[in-house]
């Protein structure tokens, strides 16, 4: 299929698409033409691709993964190196903090929506942590992340 196709079944742009490529991270063969010609297993292919991606994961450490995303929706180590056992550890890790740091947020934006909608519940000044008030409809406060 050309990179349109890829385009349209996956949602990614072709520029996108041609910086996987770039990366190592899918192929294509090349028609007579020039045009790319990508298999079909590459539309499972970017999805894991953008999954990660969309994790924290870097184009980096996909690409050590390649070799074990070989299944649609799953990441398959037949024979682990220690090394990539430690990768994936560091990655979870990370991925664990920022799924804390965005439920911290997530929870400080329903609990400001939820003052809002009662209207007349939401003060018209807020004080912040050094004591002076915040204009009224200043930004509600968020969690900080890390």
């Amino acid at each position: 299929m050309r990179i349109g196709e890829l385009s349209k079944r996956t949602g990614v742009s072709p520029r996108l698409l041609r910086y996987y490529e770039e990366q190592g991270l899918i192929g294509a063969k090349r028609s007579p033409n020039g045009y790319r010609d990508y298999d079909e297993r590459y539309v499972d292919r970017v999805h894991q691709v953008r999954g990660l991606l969309d994790s924290g994961l870097s184009t980096r450490i996909i690409k050590q993964l390649l070799p074990c995303l070989d299944r649609p929706d799953a990441i398959y180590v037949s024979d682990a190196t220690p090394e990539t056992i430690a990768v994936l550890e560091r990655e979870r890790e990370r991925m664990d903090e920022r799924i804390r740091c965005m439920v911290r947020n997530r929870e400080a934006i329903t609990d400001y929506l939820a003052r809002v909608r009662r209207g007349g519940d939401a003060p018209a000044e807020e004080a912040d942590p050094t004591g002076e008030a915040a204009p009224a409809g200043a930004s509600a406060p968020v969690a900080a992340g890390g």
